[in-house]
């Protein structure tokens, strides 16, 4: 229930308080914004499930964002758009976690 609440105030929060994100920031945004959500999901999936791991959950969303952004510098420095596979990767995992927290959630209310 924490991670809910703390996702629910950082979106009331950003929306409150616009910062402005300069235009060389934009595809590293994106790709954290990416990797929290697929962390965010991914511990609401393992919560559900009843195995939920803290040390799990920071650890593979720092892996996951640090990864992601490094993907995207190096395609920066390249001059070619490879942070499109991190992209296509968290979009997947975004999807799956939904699909199987849906299908949970279901389950429990008896809705099939």
């Amino acid at each position: 229930m924490l991670p809910l609440i703390g996702l629910l105030t950082g979106i009331i929060l950003g929306m409150l308080f616009r910062v402005p994100v300069p235009a060389w920031m934009a595809r590293y945004l994106g790709i954290a914004l990416l990797a929290a959500l697929d962390s965010a999901l991914g511990g609401l999936r393992a919560s559900l499930e009843q195995k939920f791991n803290e040390k799990l959950f920071i650890g593979g969303f720092l892996a996951n964002t640090t990864i992601a952004g490094l993907i995207v510098y190096i395609g920066d420095n390249l001059g070619i758009e490879i942070y499109l596979a991190a992209v296509v990767a968290f979009g997947v995992r975004l999807f799956q976690n939904l699909a199987i927290i849906r299908r949970h959630y279901f389950q429990i209310h008896h809705w099939e």
